[in-house]
């Protein structure tokens, strides 16, 4: 009697030892009957049970594991490329600063120089109509010294004439005799004066025919410099032309440039933002694998029947309650079993 009361407390025992000490590999059988064959019945499907569960936990965790290092791995190398963009967008963006500027600059300069081109154009227009101006009065002067020429012609014409009267004065007087001795005085001093306006005429419309030949000359100079201001007009209105277009261009890159950088900046803060949440994604990521470690940990404390040895040494398990007393158990059942008796 004593032998069946001992003998089933004893196995007993034994499987929950074993399931305290995390060994589920073993497996429990009986022929006990009544009341300690159900105990020993209820205590193998218990260690059934909790093999299977802690086997399902233990690959469940596997894979959790592989998983939360592939995440980590994964939010690693993201991070870094995140950093990477951030860092190139940094510099894009203050690239296209630099170039904001310099092609404002730009713009700013070409409309300087479309101002200017407009105010040199409009110089050289006002250049143009004094030359117009000049032209006309060398015209002027070229119309107004063949008129003096004519009238020279006509001061010659009078002075030949006088010439021929006072020639033929003088005659008259010889003629005369002694009465016309006064006259051919006069008529002498008449000729003289005549061959001296005579002479002086002829030099006066050397004068003129020489101002007159020079006058042409100035104005065709001055012909050449109005069409040489016309060109200079036309080309400067081509290039205030250019420079306006030029400066309308750099106005739209400008503002092109402006959409491209608020663009960029957007981008850059959006980027921050994602490196921001990659980071966090990185820390819940590693504390996840890290509890995940520490679930494979405790789970590895179990002893399965494909496991050589867990993970944790049955000692490092908290000590069941009653340990203590372990050597004890056996006479403590043999005690009951007399108590029954």
């Amino acid at each position: 009697m004593r032998r069946r009361i001992v003998a089933p407390l004893q196995e007993a025992i034994l499987i929950a030892e074993t399931v305290a000490a995390g060994d589920l590999s073993k497996e429990f059988s009986s022929n006990a009957e009544g009341e300690f064959g159900r105990l020993l019945t209820a205590l193998s499907t218990m260690e059934d049970t909790l093999t299977e569960l802690v086997g399902r936990i233990k690959q469940s965790t596997d894979s959790l594991a592989v998983s939360a290092y592939e995440i980590d791995a994964g939010n690693i190398n993201l991070s870094s490329r995140t950093e990477q963009q951030v860092s190139a967008l940094t510099e894009t963006a203050a690239s296209m600063e630099q170039l904001t500027v310099t092609v404002r600059q730009n713009a700013e300069r070409a409309h300087s120089a479309s101002s200017l081109a407009v105010t040199a154009s409009a110089t050289a227009g006002r250049g143009g109509d004094v030359v117009d101006q000049v032209v006309h009065t060398m015209d002027a002067i070229s119309g107004s010294s063949r008129k003096i020429v004519d009238i020279i012609q006509v001061i010659e014409g009078i002075a030949f004439q006088t010439n021929i009267l006072a020639l033929n004065a003088a005659v008259e007087a010889a003629r005369a005799g002694e009465q016309g001795r006064g006259f051919a005085v006069v008529a002498s001093e008449v000729r003289s004066l005549a061959q001296r306006s005579a002479e002086a005429a002829k030099q006066i419309k050397e004068l003129i025919t020489a101002s007159v030949t020079q006058v042409e000359s100035g104005s065709g100079l001055v012909g050449q410099a109005g069409s040489t201001m016309k060109e200079i007009m036309q080309s400067v209105g081509q290039v205030t032309g250019l420079l306006s277009e030029i400066s309308g261009a750099l106005q739209q890159q400008s503002e092109g440039i402006a959409h491209v950088n608020t663009a960029v900046a957007h981008m850059d803060s959006t980027n921050q933002e994602n490196a921001a949440l990659v980071m966090q994604a990185t820390q819940a990521a590693a504390a996840l694998n890290a509890r995940t470690q520490d679930l494979q940990q405790a789970v590895g404390a179990f002893k399965l029947d494909d496991d050589e040895s867990p993970c944790l040494a049955p000692s490092a398990m908290p000590a069941p309650r009653g340990a203590g007393a372990a050597q004890a158990r056996p006479a403590r059942a043999r005690e009951l079993a007399y108590e029954e008796l």
